[in-house]
Order: C-alpha cells, then structure tokens, then sequence
C-alpha cells in the first residue's frame, strides 16, 4: 500500500509520526481543504507531467493551476499531464493520494511552485486517498528531496 511506504520513508527523516490519516477522503483540494479545516490554497498538491520518458512532479498550492507559458520557458515542452496508469508507474501513488514522498523511480523529478511560499505550513497528501501531513515549506522542499523552486503557477 502506497501509504506504508511514505510511512516508511518519512520514518527515516523522523516524520512519520506527523502523518494524519481521516475518516473522510482528502483525494482532491476541496475534500482535503474541508477534512482539514483550512484554506484550499494551503492544500500541496502533486501534479504530475510527462516529458519524454521522464515524470516532472509539481507541488504547488491547491488554489493554483498550471500556467503553460511558465511551464514551457522552465521545462521547454508543452504542460501533458500523465495518465492515471502511468502516475502509479512513475509515482507508486495513485491519483487522489499523490504525493513526492518515497519516490524511487529515478525518471522522476520533483519541484516546489513558490505559490505555497505565502503560507507557513502546507498539507501534502501521504500515497493515499485520506491521508495528509503540516509541513512548512522547507520542510516540504527538503523532504520531497525537491530540485528548486519554480514558479509555473497562475
């Protein structure tokens, strides 16, 4: 199960301890943003895309999409998001539960939207359809084991 391995994965940093798993499901911004009390925005979600063979991840605010002229000038090809079949190959984790904890699949790369910059602590999902954890941004970025921040929202 994809949460047992973000569990196992956040053990090493310390963290696992800090993951919340609801009743509810929090498998979108809205659902998340109502189970846990607090602004969408402050929802980090994982948006994945697909350029050649490799995943680009994105963690940005929940209340943000993708702006295709940002994404473009950063990665040089047009925004394809990936299918949910090849989300799970890529990630482990399937949609709803998407998260850049406890990736292993090196075609696979991991970046922070500086649209989460404005809040304190952020809720990323934890690999399944009800769980999350408050992290700051930092936190975040260096746990994700995030290559930079970008930004690429609007």
């Amino acid at each position: 199960m994809s949460i047992e391995k973000v569990k196992a994965y956040l053990e090493k940093y310390g963290y696992a301890d800090k993951i919340v798993e609801h009743r509810l499901s929090t498998s979108t911004v809205e659902l998340a943003a109502r189970a846990l009390n607090v602004v969408p925005g402050r929802i980090a979600k994982t948006l994945s895309f697909k350029k050649d063979n490799f995943c680009i991840l994105i963690v940005c605010a929940g209340d943000v999409r993708i702006d295709n002229k940002k994404f473009k000038s950063v990665f040089e090809c047009k925004a394809k998001m990936l299918s949910p079949a090849d989300v799970i190959e890529y990630t482990g984790h399937a949609i709803g539960g998407v998260c850049p904890f406890g990736i292993e699949n090196e075609n696979v790369s991991v970046y922070t939207d500086v649209s989460l910059k404005k809040y304190s602590t952020v809720f990323p999902a934890c690999g399944s359809s009800n769980s999350a954890i408050e992290l700051t941004c930092d936190e975040l970025f260096v746990l994700s084991k995030s290559k930079s921040w970008i930004d690429v929202c609007k």
